[in-house]
């Protein structure tokens, strides 16, 4: 009776998890991509440097992990070939398990990437997580041998390809456009100069040892040396007294910070992070969304690419549009895309495009009054 609660809990717990932290990511594939490539990066460092061989695919290989997980995650729950599944499932946890003790005990990621931009872990919370999480996968692996599927054969094999054929082309879907729910903290509608902000003043708690005995507790600092002795004090509200953009900034070519000025008045911004892979698919709708603008609205290029290189990148589409310098991340976290598109009035976010969902100048400019 108790292994079967057991048994029940534990594939209910592990396979919603898994699909919720798959879909989560199947919504931004690209946030994942920046993710591994942190990894990758500091493998190379601390490893060997052929793990910058794995940064150029970290797409592709982000691609594949999101959509195990959330085939994975179904699989358990219909108790599909479950010495297979609970066996990859297993070697798995291994891995993200040594990621996020990796990240924690030596403090490489801040971030483990767990949940998106949805949830915000810690990496030594992410850690806990895991190990959690493991002891129900293990639990799993231990009796693989004793489940039987919920689905003939047949059926079991239909669904778990079509629930990786689903989510493959989600999140081709996601790749090629933007996400689906947007949880950073430049989504539209959101004032980037406020997301700058701390959410509170910080709000501390003071301890101290009153003579005769017990400890009082004040958010005040207490004067009275005679009758109070200072034990320690603590923060109430850490996590909301740091603000939700941190690394925002905008230079111009000679050096000049140009941050604040982008948050006067309407800018249309183009973002092309990076010139050696910027679409130019759909550049010929970019020129023309340009053209159209007829100098309506301030339009700037923000780019983490070189002078000379963004030149010679600018010449050849021919952008006539002014560019500044960004860093290649904060780029890539603003707008999902490259070349991407986002239109801010007074630094509060209004529009936000693919290069694929270009819009037509009458669409900006509706979006501006």
């Amino acid at each position: 009776m108790i292994r079967n609660i057991i048994d029940q809990f534990s594939r209910f717990f592990v396979g919603g998890l898994f699909i919720f932290s798959g879909l989560i990511k199947l919504n931004d594939p690209i946030g994942t991509e920046i993710k591994l490539e942190e990894y990758f990066e500091v493998f190379a460092e601390d490893f060997g440097s052929f793990f910058l061989f794995f940064k150029d695919y970290a797409l592709e290989i982000g691609m594949v992990l999101i959509v195990l997980e959330v085939v994975l995650g179904v699989a358990v729950l219909v108790r599909y070939n479950m010495r297979i599944t609970t066996s990859v499932m297993l070697v798995l946890m291994i891995f993200f398990t040594f990621l996020t003790f990796y990240s924690a005990y030596f403090d490489k990621v801040t971030d483990c990437g767990c949940f998106g931009d949805a949830i915000k872990l810690t990496p030594w919370e992410s850690f806990y997580k895991d190990i959690i999480l493991m002891v129900f996968v293990v639990h799993l692996f231990w009796y693989r041998g004793n489940y039987q599927p919920v689905l003939p054969a047949k059926s079991g094999h239909f669904a778990v390809s079509g629930v990786a054929t689903i989510s493959l082309l989600l999140g081709i879907y996601a790749i090629r456009h933007l996400p689906f729910i947007d949880f950073r903290a430049y989504r539209i509608g959101n004032n980037i100069p406020q997301e700058m902000q701390p959410q509170e003043q910080p709000i501390f708690e003071y301890a101290f040892q009153k003579k005769g005995g017990g400890i009082v507790k004040s958010d005040k600092y207490l004067m009275d040396t005679l009758v109070y002795k200072y034990v320690g004090v603590e923060q109430l509200n850490e996590n909301k007294t740091k603000a939700k953009i941190t690394d925002y900034a905008v230079y111009g070519v000679d050096g000049e910070d140009l941050t604040q000025y982008t948050f006067e008045g309407p800018k249309l911004f183009f973002i092309i992070y990076d010139v050696t892979k910027a679409s130019t698919t759909n550049m010929d709708k970019i020129r023309q969304l340009i053209k159209d603008m007829d100098g309506r609205v301030e339009m700037m290029v923000l780019t983490s690419s070189g002078a000379e290189q963004f030149e010679a990148f600018r010449h050849a589409n021919q952008l006539a549009v002014p560019y500044y310098f960004s860093d290649a991340t904060v780029l890539k976290t603003i707008v999902r895309a490259n070349p991407g598109i986002t239109l801010w009035v007074n630094g509060t976010v209004r529009g936000m495009w693919h290069h694929n969902d270009t819009p037509a100048a009458n669409d900006v400019l509706t979006l501006i009054n």
